[in-house]
């Protein structure tokens, strides 16, 4: 692929109810925060992607909300609707046209303005599925079973994934849910969908985050520090949850063998020094481990007991806390983006992991992981 980096990143604190701030005015403060960290103003962007929902942000063409603040005044703007990393991908699409040399993705959410499991319900099939009342919670619940059942990963192996990642969030100033739990704590923790305890999942959260794409020619002429983009993939398995063989994530393996090839990458155990996945619950860090080829079939759990993805293991995962420790919806993914570039970049403060290079982001749309972008960010072009 032609060389693209990123070039500046922003964030908001993820916080369970930033009541004082408008989805603008949230936009307004990542977007100068990635400006200001590329060493850019407004003028030297080409054009603008905002990514949106309507339903979380309970209007229809959510995306006008935050043009404005996003800087689109002269620009050509376009709106991407799911997570901030299909958003990010279709930033990355205009420059590698040629048509554009600067390109700035905004993702943004409140999820304390909304009832999560009523949006989420909306997302069956309203003829057989969405009148059983489901959502994504009790979806996952049913994913984590049949992982479990087939992989014969423990609870015990679940709750500390969420030990670990909320332990991680202490040394994050931006995560929502910095604690030092046991295991214990999470198995005692409130049952919401067997065999999901409280603890197991992500919090409602509100949070906004930007990040600059540039091609080679305009990367270098801002920072010192470009983190160069070196695959990209993503995939989208069956919408119907019966269609599909839960226990497993046959998108998100196409979509890493995609991003892999396009990186060059032949054996990613041992080439990936460390990953940011989607892990809106405990189990998912694990799963999604073994669909991207980072541990062996049903082997994460152990591996985690290891103490391999720890911050000082062989390959540290969500060192920054992820998202159970803090889940703006729409802009989780880009978080993972923003997260995976401090770390290559050296930039993560008390977080930060030894000798990273080469990175991994993730994240997803839909129903118990239906599509996958999977993001391969590096140090060297």
């Amino acid at each position: 692929m032609d060389r693209a980096a990123i070039i500046g990143l922003g964030m908001t604190r993820i916080e369970a109810n930033k009541v004082r701030d408008t989805f603008a005015d949230m936009a307004w403060e990542a977007v100068n925060k990635a400006l200001s960290d590329a060493g850019m103003t407004i003028d030297d962007i080409d054009n603008v992607v905002t990514t949106s929902n309507d339903f979380w942000d309970g209007r229809t063409i959510s995306c006008m909300a935050v043009g404005d603040a996003s800087g689109a005044k002269h620009k050509n703007i376009s709106c991407c609707e799911g997570d901030g990393t299909f958003g990010a991908f279709y930033g990355l699409t205009r420059i590698l046209s040629g048509s554009y040399g600067t390109t700035l993705v905004t993702a943004h959410s409140k999820g304390s303005e909304s009832i999560s499991s009523l949006i989420t319900n909306a997302s069956f099939d309203p003829i057989y599925d969405r009148g059983l009342g489901m959502d994504m919670i009790s979806a996952s619940a049913m994913q984590a079973r049949a992982y479990m059942n087939r992989t014969k990963t423990t609870p015990e192996q679940m709750a500390l994934v969420s030990v670990k990642n909320h332990g991680n969030a202490i040394r994050n100033p931006y995560a929502q849910l910095p604690m030092k739990i046991t295991v214990d704590d999470v198995l005692k923790s409130e049952m919401i969908a067997d065999p999901l305890h409280k603890l197991d999942c992500s919090p409602v959260s509100d949070g906004c985050c930007a990040i600059i794409i540039a091609n080679e020619d305009r990367a270098t002429k801002y920072t010192k520090t470009p983190v160069w983009i070196k695959g990209v993939s993503f995939c989208s398995d069956s919408f119907f949850l019966g269609d599909r063989d839960l226990s497993q994530a046959p998108s998100l393996k196409a979509a890493a063998k995609k991003a892999y090839d396009m990186a060059g990458i032949k054996n990613p155990g041992k080439e990936i020094d460390l990953a940011e996945l989607y892990d809106a619950f405990s189990y998912q860090e694990l799963m999604w481990l073994e669909a991207l080829g980072l541990a062996g079939d049903g082997k994460a759990g152990k591996e985690l007991e290891d103490g391999r993805y720890d911050l000082g293991g062989a390959l540290p995962v969500n060192a920054s806390g992820g998202l159970l420790s803090g889940h703006p919806v729409i802009a989780a993914g880009l978080i993972r983006i923003a997260e995976a570039v401090k770390q290559i970049r050296g930039d993560a403060g008390k977080y930060q992991a030894d000798g990273v290079r080469l990175a991994l982001a993730q994240g997803l749309n839909g129903l118990c992981g239906q599509s996958h972008c999977v993001w391969i960010l590096g140090k060297d072009k």
